[in-house]
C-alpha cells in the first residue's frame, strides 16, 4: 500500500524522542477521549509508553523528521486479551496518526507496514482491540479485512472493548 508523499515507515530508533511519541498518542486519542472513553493513550505519562513498547516492536511513520503515526507489534503472548493468544497470532496495540494525516491513508498503509511486518516473521494473523463504542474505528478495521473474535472489557476502562483479527496471507488479504 502506498503512503501519503515524505512518509517513511520504520522499526522506532533510538534517537526517538518516547516524550513526543507520548505527544503524538495524546493527540491521535483526544477524540476517543472527549467521547468518554478512557483509552490509555490519552493521557498515559511518557514512562507508560515506554512501558507499553518494552520487548516489542514500535514502528512509525515519519515525515520531514517528525514521527507521525506509531504502531506497536506484540510477536508474544504479553500484554493482550485471552483470545488473541492463539498459535500464529501476532497483536497490534498503540496504533496512532496525526489528527493531521487522519483520512489521508496513512493509517491503512501503517497497517499494512505492520501485517508485512508480521507475516515476515512467520504470523499466520494479527489481532487487535479497539472500544465497541467507537464504531469509526470498529468500521476502519473491518473494511481492511479484519473480524471480530472476541469481547473484553480491560480493568480500569469505561468501555467494553471488540478484538478483532485478520488473516496474513502472502497476498495481504
Amino acid at each position: 500500500m502506498q503512503q501519503p508523499d515524505g512518509i517513511v515507515l520504520r522499526p522506532l530508533a533510538p534517537g526517538d524522542s518516547v516524550d513526543l511519541m507520548t505527544a503524538l498518542l495524546h493527540e491521535a486519542y483526544a477524540p476517543l477521549g472527549a467521547l468518554g472513553l478512557n483509552y490509555t493513550a490519552v493521557d498515559q505519562s511518557v514512562e507508560t509508553t515506554r512501558e507499553r513498547i518494552a520487548g516489542h516492536e514500535c514502528h512509525v511513520a515519519e515525515r520531514a523528521g517528525s514521527i507521525v503515526g506509531t504502531a506497536t507489534l506484540h510477536t508474544d503472548d504479553r500484554d493482550r486479551p485471552q483470545c488473541a493468544c492463539r498459535p500464529g497470532m501476532a497483536y497490534l496495540s498503540q496504533f496512532a496518526v496525526s489528527p493531521a494525516f487522519q483520512r489521508s491513508g496513512l493509517g491503512s498503509a501503517l497497517l499494512a507496514h505492520i501485517e508485512a511486518r508480521a507475516r515476515a516473521l512467520g504470523f499466520t494473523s494479527l489481532a487487535l482491540d479497539t472500544a465497541i463504542p467507537a464504531t469509526h474505528l470498529v468500521a476502519f478495521y473491518s473494511r481492511r479485512g479484519y473480524a471480530t473474535i472476541g469481547e473484553t472489557r480491560f480493568p480500569r476502562k469505561t468501555y467494553r472493548s471488540v478484538i478483532m483479527a485478520k488473516p496474513l496471507r502472502d497476498n495481504g488479504v
